[in-house]
């Protein structure tokens, strides 16, 4: 496993202190998590970054990738409602081949439950995020922006139909499968195949009986689940696929509309006004999520980030996808995009999701000091 370089205790002092100011509850989470729980929630590109190991039983878990799960699972196991969480401790992803990177690394960060959702808590938790980077001694960090609720609600006002515009909207944290969307979209009709005749069987039939015909299925093939599926998460997973066969394609201009939505990435400022050109060359109505961000800029530039460091992306995501508002990450040049130094964002789904009453509110950030600290080119 690869390791990275110690951080000096004065400069992991520095970086930890913005954390500190906030007054949060120090909270650590179990290093094994639950495979196929954090598949769910994270999403399936995930499974090549974790490392899989066998538990108790045979269930299959792997060591914890990052700290938001498994703080929303201990939150809510402690009854849900408000409460502010800072930890720090070791994450651990398998590092893509050649790449260098930590496997085993050290993070520190804050999670926030029980808030209005508000685009001032969005800024907040970005400002310390940015604060606490920056305590490292680097002089190129920039603040980079997005929004999977503005694409939503970018994708809603088009108009499409349900199981087309969520599909879009599950693409969208993966660029290469929300593009591989768009060229489908503009693709002829591909005949059906053998699949798809498999999930508009299932679909069409109650959730009960379309679970005990997979199973039929599975024991006459000798085929095994593996990777903690249940046959009624498959069957809803294919439901999506055969409704998302027959719904109706995008057409040139919608196509285009997203396109050029994906492309725009700018000052913050300069950004929105595009956002908005755009939308009202197409007729769509962004008022409300566009008056949002003009407050969370204002409250971020209140907080001392530094406005000439901001890029808002209309087309970032991150490869997390129980992401599902406003997103971030601070980025270092001489570090990559792939290396960034502090990311978050808002992700109000993702208790529903763990089975919490609707509305339970959270946003959150996680800082590397070792890519924080200004010296660890020289130290690797």
């Amino acid at each position: 496993m690869i390791l990275e370089p110690t951080v000096p205790a004065e400069v992991l002092a520095a970086i930890r202190a913005p954390f500190a100011e906030t007054e949060a509850t120090g909270v650590d989470a179990p290093v094994i998590q639950p495979l196929g729980l954090l598949l769910d929630l994270a999403g399936e590109a995930m499974r090549a970054r974790l490392f899989v190991v066998q538990g108790e039983g045979g269930e299959e878990v792997c060591l914890r990738p990052d700290f938001t799960i498994p703080i929303a699972r201990a939150h809510l196991a402690e009854g849900g409602g408000a409460g502010r969480y800072t930890y720090e401790g070791k994450a651990f992803r398998v590092a893509p081949r050649g790449s260098g990177r930590a496997e085993e690394f050290l993070q520190i960060g804050l999670e926030a439950y029980g808030g209005l959702g508000d685009p001032a808590e969005d800024a907040e938790v970005a400002a310390l995020a940015w604060r606490a980077s920056a305590a490292g001694g680097r002089d190129d960090l920039q603040l980079l922006m997005g929004d999977v609720a503005l694409f939503s609600a970018f994708i809603d006002a088009l108009g499409l139909a349900d199981a087309l515009a969520a599909r879009l909207k599950r693409a969208f944290s993966h660029p290469r499968a929300l593009h591989a969307e768009l060229d489908r979209a503009q693709a002829p009709a591909p005949q059906p195949r053998q699949g798809d005749r498999l999930s508009s069987l299932l679909a069409g039939l109650p959730e009960a009986e379309a679970c005990a015909v997979l199973e039929d299925l599975w024991a006459i093939a000798g085929i095994q689940p593996v990777g903690g599926r249940k046959p009624a998460e498959i069957v809803h997973r294919l439901a999506e696929r055969a409704a998302a066969a027959r719904a109706p394609r995008l057409s040139e201009a919608e196509v285009g509309l997203v396109q050029r939505y994906l492309t725009i990435a700018e000052a913050p400022r300069a950004a929105l006004d595009r956002i908005a050109a755009l939308a009202r060359e197409g007729g769509l109505k962004l008022d409300g999520a566009l008056g949002a961000w003009t407050d969370r800029l204002e409250t971020l530039i209140a907080l001392g980030a530094p406005e000439e460091r901001m890029t808002l992306a209309a087309g970032f995501g991150r490869s997390f996808s129980y992401y599902d508002g406003f997103l971030f990450e601070v980025r270092s040049p001489a570090l990559g995009e792939a290396a960034p130094v502090a990311a978050g964002g808002r992700y109000d789904g993702l208790a529903l999701a763990l089975g919490a009453a609707a509305g339970e509110r959270a946003v959150g950030c996680m800082v590397r000091p070792a890519r924080a600290w200004a010296d660890v080119e020289r130290a690797a």
